[in-house]
């Protein structure tokens, strides 16, 4: 089973109450780890679920438990700072012996007060050499080092606070390598790898301010063409079907097909058969020949009852099929039989049967043009969006943090597996295997593409708002959230206010830049 993703942004027009569900989505992510080390000092084992929008990590609310920056060293620690792809920040840490010894002290002193070292009563001071002995010094050692790095931490982190997003870091250091080097040297180095957020470069600049948008509507959602077949199709709902046994096909008519078709080599060595194409029984309504491959209703007209027709066609390159995009192929239809629609005569006593509550043929008229002008206006707002965020994406040049990447991915990916466990009922074993990291894995490598699209423009949106100095008012803030809340009640799922709260602001954000976006563009509508 593949998943794939939208091209335009969820995320940004629609807040989506699964994503902010404490157990909906079975896929979880380590918020931080020592690369190669399987085992993590007790203060680092904790996973975190990653929150839909990305925060930046601080001294007050930092996914990194280590203690507080305030914790004066008795020695400056040396931080190098290097940058490298991704939007990732290596920060080189040199600690040196003063700070070493100082967090050894405490080590001890810690050891001193919970140790319960035969011969000495609880809390008195025990000889240095009894208590390693007692505890083992490679336990003390390992203590120590975990003790510097819970200390230093947060004063290594300061150069990047801000900056650095929540849950994206990592000590690139294995812990064994660090006990080495504290061992031999009695100082500490190690690295740390994390990523920040990402700069939103224009080109040009400020060009979000002059866009110039074409967008391609449906000449479907027309609403008045829409309205006269939506009037068709119920007309016909009043009718009868009627065999047709003395003539061929004419519009109008309905047919039952059986279909086949074939495609060739270019040498015409190869006959394979197009399986997309087949249909057994197929009933062809000949006033929606607009919904097959072009000059097929043309090639059938005029075949009757029992009649096989041979007809080469080639698919369209706007064909929604890619494989079959331009392809040559050989048709095959048989009739198997022909009707014809015996329709009464359309007037007023037939309006509460065409649209129930109406009493004229006019107000039947009338009421289906205003649903499907309430239909096409609100397909052209999502048009319109989807074409201003498409040309946004094309605008900015973004060095795309991988564990932003991830987050996002992950999302997608869950939305989509809670989506086909609504439509399809997974089984746990059918569940387990599309949540597996090697499935998971797999979405995320072939989504590449749309991901990263929907990344930036979330991004570039997000730039506007603070280019632009754009708000929304509290009362909008504080209705939304209420509404969300309701939801989550409504479906007895659980949910985090304040996870609820930051989503629901950057659906509010979204919406006002597309609000502002709209007003300060060019746009221009073209029907396809």
């Amino acid at each position: 089973m593949e998943l794939s993703v939208s091209s335009t942004s969820p995320a940004l027009l629609k807040l989506n109450h699964h994503f902010l569900s404490k157990n909906s989505l079975p896929i979880k992510i380590p918020s931080l780890h020592f690369a190669n080390d399987k085992k993590l000092p007790s203060f680092y084992r904790q996973t975190k679920r990653p929150s839909f929008l990305r925060k930046f990590a601080s001294p007050a609310s930092s996914s990194i438990a280590v203690g507080p920056s305030n914790d004066r060293l008795p020695a400056d620690i040396k931080v190098t700072e290097t940058q490298e792809p991704n939007s990732r920040i290596r920060l080189s840490v040199e600690v040196p012996p003063a700070v070493c010894e100082d967090c050894y002290k405490r080590v001890m002193n810690e050891f001193t007060k919970q140790a319960k070292v035969p011969g000495f009563r609880p809390g008195k001071d025990v000889p240095e050499s009894i208590l390693l002995s007692y505890v083992g010094k490679q336990n003390v050692q390992k203590a120590t080092v975990e003790s510097i790095l819970k200390r230093t931490l947060p004063h290594a982190m300061s150069s990047v606070t801000g900056r650095a997003l929540r849950d994206s870091v990592q000590i690139a250091t294995k812990f064994t390598d660090m006990e080495k080097t504290y061992l031999s040297l009695n100082s500490l180095r190690y690295d740390v790898v994390v990523d920040v957020a990402p700069e939103v470069i224009w080109i040009p600049e400020n060009g979000y301010r002059s866009l110039k948008i074409v967008v391609e509507i449906d000449s479907e959602i027309d609403a008045q063409r829409a309205s006269e077949q939506e009037l068709r199709q119920r007309h016909k709902s009043l009718g009868s079907m009627r065999i047709i046994t003395d003539r061929g096909l004419q519009i109008g008519d309905v047919a039952v097909l059986d279909v086949s078709a074939t495609k060739t080599d270019k040498d015409e060595s190869n006959v394979q058969n197009i399986p997309a194409a087949e249909s057994k029984g197929f009933h062809f309504d000949t006033e929606h020949g607009d919904r097959v491959i072009p000059g097929f209703l043309d090639s059938i007209i005029g075949i009757q009852r029992g009649e096989t027709k041979s007809f080469p066609l080639v698919f369209p390159e706007s064909w929604k099929q890619e494989n079959l995009r331009g392809v040559h192929a050989q048709f095959t239809v048989e009739c198997k039989e022909l009707f014809y629609r015996d329709l009464p005569e359309l007037d007023d006593s037939f309006a509460d049967k065409l649209l129930p509550g109406c009493t004229t043929l006019q107000q039947v008229k009338e009421s289906l043009l205003q649903k499907f002008l309430e239909v096409e206006q609100t397909a052209r707002e999502q048009a319109t969006d989807n074409a201003i965020l498409d040309q946004l994406c094309k605008m900015v040049e973004i060095d795309i943090p991988q564990s932003l990447f991830e987050e996002q991915g992950r999302q997608l990916y869950g939305a989509k597996l809670l989506e086909i466990q609504a439509n399809m009922k997974l089984n746990e074993q059918q569940l387990a295997s599309l949540s597996s990291p090697k499935a998971v894995n797999e979405f995320l490598e072939n989504q590449k593409e749309n991901i990263t699209r929907v990344i930036k423009q979330n991004l570039a949106v997000g730039d506007i708002f603070k280019r632009e100095n754009l708000q929304f008012s509290t009362e909008d803030l504080v209705k939304e959230v209420e509404n969300s809340i309701a939801e989550f009640k409504r479906h007895k799922q659980e949910y985090n206010e304040e996870r609820v709260k930051e989503q629901v602001q950057e659906v509010l954000e979204g919406a006002k830049v597309l609000e502002w976006l709209r007003e300060h563009s060019e746009i221009q509508y073209i029907s396809r």
